[in-house]
């Protein structure tokens, strides 16, 4: 260790080469500039010129890997080194931990237009600007998948909307943006919000699949989001999501809720919730949201209904929920309040650290407002984070290769 160097022999770092070669993974080299320097120095270049051409030759796959620098503030930035030997910067460098950070090659603020001119107001123009590069996918366009698409498209993001669904009569008193013709056409709820999104002017984009997130070409353009929203009923799917936002270390924000009515004009239950899912922390699963058994029940019913009754006719199965209630209000506001969570990661304004906010939950009949421990990183998930492509895929049998529609 000098003042401005610090090396250390290759011998150190040849287990890390060699699984990287065995798991078909890229290798990351990382260092800091303690002064604050906010480029890669001569240095830098002679060491890496030295060092990629041999990861290369060990590897053998073609695949590229990487060189980053962090600075004191926390920023980093990076390059990819392939195969090739050309080097480029990384586009972005981004962060899934409590606070949600995003480091662009390109730090030029885009102008505030008039359209988001009270946004910029409350949050500042650089989370303005941050939130019109990132592509945001959403899983489920109808009660609380609407409100969520209408505030993010509102917000100026660009959105990757899935949902397999179309529009009925039973879902208009309940799907922002959807009319009474929606529903008699049989329109897809994404092609609602595509067609209306553009008319905010808000420069928001929306790219729509009219399908599931089981379909493997839908799980592979969510595995390129940077934020990824599930607004799912489906235990399937929302374990589905919680694989992609650990393997492709991406945030993960669950929205649910559930209503029970007692048949006779009275209400049971009101609750809703939040889940903010870091990769390498607690799951869906460990959380006990569901367990492995409710999730292979309702695997069964999607793809062996008559083995399903059957089991479930002799015992061994307790049932999957079926359609439940539900109010336009109530999805709103627990929409709205995950929207917010994704807003103070991203723009930090809480007097509380983030870490604490990992799990909200909502019981409005009891006007409660709830935060329980998210408990210990899950062990099926947390030694998948940023595992990234896997053969199966996401290490299960959940998602099929089926072409959206």
């Amino acid at each position: 260790r000098h003042e401005y160097r610090i090396t250390w022999p290759v011998e150190l770092v040849q287990h890390l080469i060699a699984e990287a070669a065995e798991k078909h993974m890229g290798v990351l080299k990382i260092h800091s500039h303690p002064g604050g320097f906010d480029q890669f120095s001569e240095v830098d270049d002679r060491s890496d010129s030295e060092l990629f051409p041999s990861i290369h030759t060990w590897t053998e796959d073609g695949f590229p890997h990487a060189s980053a620098v962090m600075l004191p503030c926390g920023r980093i930035f990076g390059r990819v080194h392939p195969a090739s030997g050309a080097w480029h910067a990384l586009d972005r460098v981004a962060v899934a931990g409590d606070d949600i950070l995003f480091f662009d090659h390109d730090q030029r603020l885009e102008e505030v237009t008039e359209d988001q001119l009270r946004t910029a107001q409350a949050f500042g123009p650089g989370t303005v600007s941050r939130i019109r590069r990132l592509t945001i996918g959403v899983v489920g366009a109808s009660g609380t998948g609407g409100w969520v698409i209408e505030q993010l498209a509102r917000l100026g993001a660009r959105l990757v909307l899935v949902d397999h669904d179309r529009v009925e009569r039973k879902n208009l008193n309940r799907i922002v943006e959807t009319v009474l013709k929606d529903a008699e056409s049989g329109r897809p709820k994404v092609e609602v919000f595509a067609e209306r999104a553009p008319g905010f002017g808000t420069h928001s984009t929306v790219e729509p699949y009219i399908a599931s997130a089981l379909d493997r070409e839908v799980a592979d353009r969510l595995a390129e989001c940077d934020v990824i929203f599930g607004c799912v009923d489906s235990l399937e799917g929302r374990d589905v999501l919680n694989r992609i936002a650990t393997f492709y270390t991406i945030p993960f924000f669950d929205v649910g809720v559930l209503l029970r009515a007692d048949g006779k004009g009275g209400v049971n239950t009101i609750c809703g919730s939040v889940h903010y899912l870091v990769p390498g922390g607690s799951s869906l699963l460990s959380r006990g949201v569901y367990t492995p058994e409710d999730l292979a029940a309702e695997t069964l019913k999607r793809t062996d209904p008559e083995q399903y009754e059957a089991q479930r006719k002799e015992g061994y199965i307790r049932g999957v929920r079926t359609e439940s209630p539900a109010v336009i209000s109530i999805n709103g506001l627990i929409a709205s309040a995950a929207v917010n969570e994704f807003l103070a990661r991203i723009h930090r304004f809480r007097l509380e650290q983030n870490c604490g906010q990992r799990w909200q939950l909502f019981d409005l009949i009891n006007c409660a407002w709830t935060h329980p421990s998210d408990g210990r990183p899950c062990p099926l998930l947390a030694k998948r984070a940023g595992r990234g492509d896997l053969v199966p895929f996401l290490d299960c049998n959940l998602v099929t290769e089926a072409r959206y529609a």
